[in-house]
């Protein structure tokens, strides 16, 4: 199970990296890697995902300075913050931030 705090402390300390589908997902959606990582600073765990073959991972809600949500999946290795994917959570998946469609 993933903490907030770890998450956060990882980042501030510079221990994240992104897939390269999570860089993709960022692009698509226009975000910038600061904005991915204001959404961990001040996020949230909106869900908690089991070990599926590829270890264990979770789903982060967060905001930019601006105000625009982002989800975050993420999981671990190496000690560091592993971001698996990124996007920006919008209906009909998405009734809100917080709640799926």
């Amino acid at each position: 199970m993933f903490n907030i705090e770890w998450i956060k402390n990882s980042v501030k300390n510079g221990k994240d990296y992104f897939s390269r589908h999570a860089d993709q997902e960022r692009q698509n959606d226009n975000l910038t890697l600061n904005e991915v990582k204001e959404a961990l600073l001040n996020g949230r765990i909106l869900e908690q995902y089991p070990d599926t073959g590829r270890g264990e991972s979770c789903l982060v809600v967060g905001f930019t300075n601006d105000g625009k949500p982002i989800h975050i999946v993420c999981g671990e290795r190496q000690e560091k913050i592993f971001i698996i994917t990124v996007y920006i959570p919008l209906p009909p998946k998405f009734k809100n931030p917080y709640e799926r469609g």
